[in-house]
């Protein structure tokens, strides 16, 4: 098994796949707008065949790793990251994570990228998100 990041606009991934690359897991989440480095996450499901294997466990542990490298705060709209984070977020930040509660404002932002209302752009100094 192996975790990968898959960057799109505006719902990025980190899927959990087998050995022949089909994706079998995946944790959904957005990127906060404008200058703010928050990593909101809000999806995650493992398929049916494959449950039972602690493979959410897996991703939930590789999302939080990977957002301590980038210097992310993780803001936990999926109930999977808001229990693990109850149950290990001194962990977490003893490991140097960051993470909040979420807003309103997360919520209308995962909302509106669910439905196609939130488009990123990159661009060589970052990315940008637009509202439309």
């Amino acid at each position: 098994m192996t975790v990968r990041l898959e960057v799109a606009s505006p719902i990025s991934s980190y899927t959990v796949n087998l050995a022949n690359e089909s994706p079998v897991g995946r944790v959904d989440f957005v990127d906060f707008p404008e200058e703010d480095d928050d990593r909101i996450f809000f999806h995650t499901e493992v398929d049916q065949e494959f449950s039972g294997r602690g493979l959410a466990g897996l991703l939930v542990r590789e999302a939080l790793a990977d957002s301590i490298r980038k210097n992310l705060t993780v803001v936990p709209v999926c109930p999977l990251f808001a229990r693990h984070l109850r149950m290990h977020g001194d962990e977490f930040a003893t490991n140097g994570g960051v993470f909040r509660q979420p807003t309103p404002a997360d919520i209308t932002l995962v909302t509106r990228a669910s439905v196609g209302l939130v488009r990123t752009e990159r661009e060589d100094h970052g990315i940008h998100h637009r509202w439309e």
